[in-house]
């Protein structure tokens, strides 16, 4: 009896593992788990992506570029070191996977799910965000991996991406708005739309199109000089771009502290490291009673506690737990207006126009009073006649003050050399960021050659 029983259970396992053998998939789905979705869904990628750029660009991005361009000051720790030029490649390896892979990468698969799916709305807008991280990048560094940056899966495997030249990235940038707009435009848009999940634009297609204009106008701008053409473009995206302050492109934070603004979880983490109205912008405020000055700066707060929504001495507006970062504003499409019209037409009279509003729409939503806001505008409203190059200057100085913490400062600065900054140590102001010591490391044989603070320029740096 025991022998035929084992006989028998001998006889079933046998079929069973024939049986299971015949299938292909018996090996590859041994270790599956069925509760884990293999796929996941837009809504979530998009979420994902706008965070981890809103995260990235307003925390480290915006303090390298605010140290180097004498917005904050560095008062202690690696931000003094920053703040006098005191970097090496592996400085950087944290904010470039912040971009590429928690961002770029996460929205590269939001591209390719939407298009599969069928889902325009989603499509275009993954498009326009990666466009903008794309320029960011770009502007930081100059020639990236891109063509070539996202190919790391099994199926098509490229460990070792190429980097870009940074001028014909633009046009690939151009592009990706391009298709975008087009996107977002199909009567069409898909079973999947974005909704909540959108923090920015709340999946309002309309609002994304105006965004992709402006990021356009950026490309256009940042190659205006001695190009009338360019200017003229400019001019042309900024027409379908941005029409008042609620329509400007920012990510809010939320309200727990696990979710806050960069910039209020570095000053509450590392207060004093750096200070603010001890930077050569606050001086330059105060010094033209400037009454965005308290909106932006606390003075009697740098190092102490919490005081108000903020920690040290970084106001309410853009120190508080749930502040905004901004990415592109109508105030600096405004003041874009006044310097592309410049380049363009020369005309001084139609510029002023558009830089007093500039002025006036960045006040507007600090919440800068009326009476204070005329005052200012009455003292520092009036271009220079004396040639374009002056009144250029004084557009860019202005909008210097306006994009405070937003790297595009830095690179207002870099194209037109105003405000003029004097170098914090050695002979010159940083150009650019360091290409990350880890590239390399990993990419060697692709890596640019030359790599320091001012060289190589980025191509509209000249």
């Amino acid at each position: 009896m025991k022998l035929k029983n084992y006989k028998l259970v001998i006889a079933i396992l046998s079929v069973m593992f024939l049986t299971a053998s015949c299938k292909k998939s018996f090996f590859t789905e041994v270790n599956h788990n069925p509760n884990v979705v293999s796929e996941v869904p837009p809504a979530v990628l998009l979420s994902t992506v706008e965070a981890a750029l809103a995260y990235t660009q307003g925390g480290d991005i915006s303090r390298y570029s605010s140290l180097f361009d004498q917005q904050v000051f560095g008062n202690a720790s690696q931000s003094q070191s920053y703040y006098n030029y005191q970097v090496n490649p592996g400085v950087f390896d944290n904010v470039w996977p912040d971009l590429y892979t928690s961002t770029m990468e996460n929205d590269y698969t939001l591209i390719n799910l939407a298009d599969a799916g069928g889902n325009n709305a989603y499509g275009g807008v993954s498009r326009i965000l990666m466009a903008y991280t794309m320029q960011v990048t770009v502007d930081l560094w100059g020639s990236v991996p891109y063509s070539q940056a996202f190919h790391g899966n099994l199926s098509d495997q490229i460990l070792h991406p190429i980097f870009d030249n940074d001028k014909a990235l633009y046009d690939t940038i151009a592009n990706l708005v391009d298709v975008g707009i087009s996107k977002l435009n199909d009567a069409d848009p898909g079973n999947l739309v974005p909704g909540a999940e959108d923090v920015i634009y709340g999946g309002d297609a309309g609002q994304w199109i105006k965004f992709g204009h402006a990021i356009k106008a950026r490309l256009y701008l940042h190659q205006s000089k001695g190009n009338a053409a360019m200017a003229t473009q400019a001019l042309a995206e900024i027409a379908q771009s941005f029409t008042g302050n609620e329509d400007n492109a920012q990510y809010i934070f939320g309200t727990a502290e696990t979710a806050a603004n960069p910039w209020y979880q570095f000053n509450r983490d590392r207060p004093g490291d750096e200070t603010y109205s001890t930077s050569t912008l606050a001086g330059r405020m105060l010094s033209a009673n400037d009454p965005r000055y308290p909106i932006f700066f606390d003075p009697t707060n740098e190092t102490l506690g919490k005081k108000g929504n903020h920690y040290g001495g970084l106001n309410d507006y853009y120190g508080s737990v749930n502040s905004p970062v901004e990415f592109i504003t109508y105030d600096e499409l405004q003041f874009a207006s006044a310097e592309a019209t410049l380049r363009a037409t020369g005309s001084i009279a139609t510029a002023q126009t558009l830089y007093q509003s500039g002025i006036k729409s960045n006040m507007e939503k600090l919440g800068v009073p009326t009476g204070a806001m005329n005052t200012y505008v009455a003292a520092n409203g009036t271009l220079p006649t004396t040639s374009t190059d002056d009144a250029i200057a004084m557009v860019a100085s202005q909008e210097f003050t306006a994009l405070f913490l937003n790297p595009e400062s830095w690179v207002l600065w870099r194209r037109t050399g105003s405000p003029a900054l004097t170098p914090i140590a050695g002979s010159a102001i940083p150009r650019r960021l360091e290409w990350p010591q880890s590239e390399y490391s990993y990419n060697a044989a692709n890596a640019p050659a030359t790599n320091t603070l001012v060289a190589p320029k980025i191509f509209w740096d000249n």
